[in-house]
């Protein structure tokens, strides 16, 4: 019977196998010296030779971004890790019905661990990054390791992505932070649908840098738009110019599969409010375009008199933007407008109806998406105070970005959620149109700022805030109106990143000494319980970690059943055949038991043969 693997994919041998696809004659097997097991390999000699015309050596003069960690960061992001999430029934909210979830830990490890189950699947992510300005903090990832040791590593310590100051005099100020951003970018991707986009806050620091290392991870073909928030609205007597702005810069995994998807890009109210209806017309809200184009050509210049009697010609150096014959046809329809009382310079009337949809512009002013103000305002009516966070968006901004890039069924992933408002931004937009957006938002237990009232008391990281904030907005939206169609799901399930839950002779048996035999009986860690063990098979098996789960006993032994027969698990010791027959005839699509939890090693050897009689199609694993 195979055993998962219990960890993370290797992105390594994935990106091999993909080059085999493509070139079979240039992948090889090689002996990996520190396991001495046999690993897929690329014969870069032979791959050059494929590639001849086009291989950069060398000096050789060529366009990119490259920086002090690159080369660790990138196979940081291609390393498994032997973790896991476990459930935290008691700090969530509606466990057993919810599709939102709440992963705890760093961010590259949730990612990682929530990569398969996500592959392909996320439309939108957005995330708020710590801004690289001297005095906040960055992930300390450590490189100092082979990909190898970096898996012996994970699977003994969760200490990974330590937060630490990057001053300005840290020589490698900005290298750090492209590190820290790289890798976590280059796994993301991977989560995206082909129709997905990426938003990104940031400020003047490393927005450069940050066009350059998303060009490289996304593509410079799939950059959608590089967005300007007006934050504050109020001059301030700070700099040498005030600083009003940051950006959100966006991009697509596939920029015209995200132009294709719709038949717009977004339709914002404030954009929406230019549209009216104040004369009754039966073609619904309408606004008026200005008829004139830069230029002269000859049929483009005529007279026009308006219903007033007054007769206009285009302006110096303009013409009219249509041909006589096409204007007349419009006025005809009654789709020319000459003012309230028809003597002002026509214009084009063209219908909300008619339109493919608003394009938004990359200006946002505050008036329409919100500024800091008002979200910490925002922070302080929820809390009581503003200490509880320090740098929370606008729900107002995340409003936006929803409605640019999501439709009913999307599913919304935050990898830095901090505050955790774009939960709050998805579970108010779905209120009010009744669509589902189904949330995902992972954030480290960072401690508060020791300075916060609040730290070490009622909240001690920011996580903590965060898994609140969504617990009193959620209340309070309930209590509001609402669309009669919304399902009304406020709640999220709970995951925290862990060490593995399967002890270390699991993952290097061939380490494994006579004196340790009698610890090892028993592969599975003290105190892990069969909830846990069941959320990390659904981690390796890439099921979608929001499915129902119900526990039933069945011949007095406990069984898990995963969206009901999506996967079936049995973690005690003592099954027989007969409960194993039993799990058979309910044809599961999986079914995963421990590997020493049978009643003997007959039953262990019959087990696949039962399924192969009694269902075929179930896949049977153990761990």
């Amino acid at each position: 019977m195979e055993k998962l693997k219990m960890h993370s994919p290797d992105l390594s041998q994935e990106n091999i196998a993909k080059i085999r696809d493509l070139f079979p004659g240039c992948v090889t097997e090689a002996r990996d010296e520190p396991t001495g097991q046999l690993r897929l390999a690329v014969d870069f000699d032979q791959l050059r030779q494929e590639l001849s015309e086009y291989v950069v050596e060398g000096p050789q003069e060529r366009y990119r971004l490259d920086w002090p960690g690159k080369r660790e960061a990138l196979a940081l992001a291609n390393a498994p890790i032997a973790k896991t999430l476990r459930p935290a029934a008691g700090e969530s909210v509606n466990f057993n019905s919810t599709k939102n979830l709440f992963v705890e830990g760093d961010n590259l490890d949730c990612i990682k661990l929530l990569r398969r189950s996500l592959l392909g699947q996320v439309k939108l992510i957005y995330i708020d990054p710590p801004y690289n300005t001297g005095g906040n903090f960055v992930y300390e990832d450590d490189f100092a390791e082979n990909s190898e040791e970096y898996l012996v590593r994970s699977n003994q310590t969760s200490e990974t992505g330590r937060l630490v100051a990057n001053s300005e005099t840290n020589g490698r100020f900005h290298s750090d932070w492209l590190t820290m951003m790289y890798s976590r970018l280059r796994v993301a991707r991977d989560v995206l649908r082909e129709d997905g986009v990426i938003f990104i806050s940031i400020d003047d620091s490393e927005a450069h840098n940050l066009r350059r290392l998303c060009d490289e991870v996304f593509g410079a073909q799939n950059f959608v738009a590089q967005n300007v928030w007006q934050k504050r609205y109020s001059r301030e007597n700070r700099g040498v110019i005030g600083d009003a702005h940051e950006y959100v810069l966006a991009y697509a995994k596939s920029l015209a599969e995200f132009k294709n998807v719709s038949n717009r890009i977004g339709t914002t109210e404030a954009q929406k409010r230019a549209y009216r209806n104040d004369d009754g017309d039966s073609r619904g809200p309408w606004r008026a375009i200005p008829m004139t184009a830069q230029g002269y050509r000859p049929n483009q210049m005529y007279e026009i008199r308006s219903p007033s009697g007054v007769v206009f010609t285009p302006p110096t150096g303009r013409c009219w933007s249509m041909v006589e014959s096409e204007f007349k046809k419009l006025e005809a329809e009654g789709k020319i407008y000459f003012g309230k009382n028809g003597d002002a310079q026509p214009g084009v009337i063209r219908y909300l109806s008619e339109s493919k949809g608003v394009v938004p512009w990359t200006w946002w002013p505050h008036d329409e998406v919100g500024h800091t103000d008002e979200a910490r305002k925002a922070i302080k009516d929820i809390f009581g105070t503003t200490e509880v966070f320090d740098t929370p968006k606008p729900v107002r901004l995340m409003a936006r970005i929803l409605e640019i890039a999501t439709n009913d069924g999307d599913i919304v992933l935050d990898f830095f959620s901090g505050s955790s408002t774009m939960a709050h931004a998805v579970m108010e937009a779905c209120a009010a149109d009744g669509q589902c957006r189904p949330f995902i938002m992972t954030q480290m237990a960072e401690p508060l700022n020791a300075k916060s009232p609040h730290a070490n008391q009622e909240f001690a990281t920011i996580a903590e805030v965060g898994k609140e904030r969504i617990r009193r907005a959620g209340k309070k939206i309930l209590k509001g109106d609402s669309h009669p169609n919304w399902n009304r799901d406020v709640g999220f399930r709970v995951l925290k990143v862990d060490t593995s839950n399967m002890k270390d002779v699991y993952y290097r048996p061939d380490e494994l000494q006579q004196s340790d035999l009698l610890d090892m009986v028993d592969n599975v860690k003290v105190g892990r319980t069969a909830e846990d063990l069941l959320f990390q098979v659904l981690v390796d098996w890439g099921v979608d970690l929001t499915l129902s789960i119900r526990r039933e006993t069945v011949q007095g032994t406990t069984v898990f059943f995963v969206d009901e027969n999506a996967l079936v698990a049995c973690f005690e010791r003592g099954v027989t055949e007969e409960l194993v027959k039993e799990l058979a005839k309910r044809e599961p699509l999986r079914v995963v038991f421990r590997d020493n939890g049978f009643v003997s090693d007959a039953v262990k050897i019959n087990v696949e043969q039962i399924f192969r009689q009694l269902s075929p199609s179930t896949e049977v694993k153990a761990i």
